[in-house]
């Protein structure tokens, strides 16, 4: 099979309800969590995504059970610090920078040296942003200019510390509160506004956490050396998969969507209130609460206007993965949108802020790019009459779904490289959309 996708017609009007896989967050976290807890954790409605199941095959590396059937996953451990493995052991982090940076905070209790590795785009990430942290525990690290491959050994007894997060990164926030399990004493970090998954995560499971919250940061104490409950978790849809599809309904004519059992968690849904102010018609109904996660249905119907937006700074970390379905919808906006700060989207897989605009301007649209901002000159007419090639991303799975939207909306004859990218963290992206009408080759 070859490995791009031809589009050459808008998709037609369609009505349907969907059903989105789990939450990759929720799910490579579920299984790091549960490779701590002594007991049997089972989870449901796991993502089967490569990120997820590349965090599944680092574990049984060292030691732990896993069974994965089709409609759920068993994972059972000895308890925290139940690693065993054999040593120079070399795990392999694929894609997956949330995996890569939360295993390091798992691993500063380990006796042995271990590698980390990662893909090509992963291995151009930054990893200093943990490890300088992860120094202060008492791990030590071998890293390539602050990149992967990554050699981490661990201390016997790690010690608890203190630790500002800056960068509204839960990655960083996350790896930090993991290894803080490790110690004997209170780890206090305060970190800037970010997914709070794993704070959830720990309230569930009834581990020793306080947070105290301010505006712009947050104040978590962790207490270590506590044993851990097994966790038994039906994972929420994931947000961040359904945007496409919401975007997708928004910018198409006479469609409308729902999507069922939808995360919304509030650090997460940065996207929905975003376009909202745009313009977007998108209800939601039935929220309930899931195990602390708050979950709910989307409904979606299409917009015939959209209105430009000098998007606010601090809804940048709560839709950090959706910015490239944000700035398709400014193209569309009758004025100029700007978007600021948003320069952590260039650590992403690929460099996404350089990408979006390239995306745009391929399409036609005028744009004004700076290291950490973007200005989108909408055009509410716009309609693509040739070809657009997209490759050369670095196999960003992000940047291929946002391209397939784009193609399916705005016209022209577009051919989108890479393909098996969404195999990252949507596999079932391509026949989601298929069943909506769209036509791909």
């Amino acid at each position: 099979m070859k490995n791009y996708v031809r589009i050459e017609k808008s998709i037609k009007p369609f009505n349907r309800i969907l059903k989105i896989e789990g939450d990759k967050s929720l799910s490579i976290r579920w299984a790091l969590l549960a490779s701590q807890a002594k007991g049997k954790s089972i989870s449901q409605n796991i993502l089967k995504s490569e990120d997820v199941l590349s965090t599944l095959s680092c574990l049984k590396k060292l030691g732990i059970k896993i069974k994965l059937f089709k409609d759920k996953c068993v994972i059972v451990s000895k308890g925290l610090n139940s690693f065993r493995y054999k040593k120079n052991i070399v795990l392999n982090a694929g894609n997956s920078g949330t995996l890569g940076r939360l295993l390091l905070g798992l691993l500063v209790h380990s006796k042995n040296k271990i590698k980390i590795r990662g893909d090509q785009s992963l291995s151009k990430r930054d990893f200093l942003r943990v490890t300088n942290p992860l120094k202060s525990f008492g791990a030590s690290f071998v890293t390539n200019n602050g990149k992967l491959p990554i050699v981490i050994k661990g201390i016997k007894y790690a010690k608890p510390i203190k630790y500002h997060e800056k960068k509204g990164s839960a990655q960083c926030k996350s790896s930090v509160m993991l290894a803080a399990l490790n110690t004997n004493g209170t780890t206090v970090i305060k970190a800037k506004k970010s997914r709070d998954h794993t704070e959830i995560l720990f309230k569930y499971l009834k581990l020793p956490i306080k947070i105290r919250k301010g505006q712009n940061y947050d104040l978590i104490k962790i207490n270590g050396k506590k044993k851990i409950q097994p966790l038994n978790y039906s994972i929420p849809s994931d947000i961040s998969s359904s945007a496409f599809f919401i975007v997708l309904t928004a910018l198409s004519k006479n469609s409308k969507l729902q999507i069922k059992n939808v995360n919304i968690n509030p650090t997460r849904i940065g996207i929905l209130k975003i376009l909202k102010m745009m313009g977007v018609k998108i209800k939601i109904d039935k929220v309930k609460t899931y195990k602390g996660e708050k979950i709910a249905n989307l409904f979606v119907k299409s917009s015939k206007t959209f209105k430009p937006i000098n998007c606010p700074i601090n809804l940048n970390s709560s839709a950090i993965d959706e910015f490239l379905l944000i700035f398709l919808v400014a193209a569309k906006a009758k004025g100029v949108s700007y978007f600021k700060r948003l320069s952590e989207l260039n650590q992403k897989e690929s460099p996404r802020l350089i990408w979006g605009s390239k995306i745009l301007n391929k399409m036609g649209i005028r744009t004004k790019l700076s290291k950490d901002s973007i200005k989108i000159y909408g055009n509410p007419k716009l309609k693509i009459n040739k070809k657009i090639i997209i490759q050369k991303f670095l196999k960003d799975h992000r940047v291929f779904m946002a391209s397939i939207v784009a193609a399916l909306v705005f016209g022209g004859n577009w051919k989108i490289y890479d393909r098996n990218s969404i195999n990252t963290s949507f596999p079932t992206f391509i026949s989601k959309i298929k069943s909506l009408g769209a036509k791909l080759s």
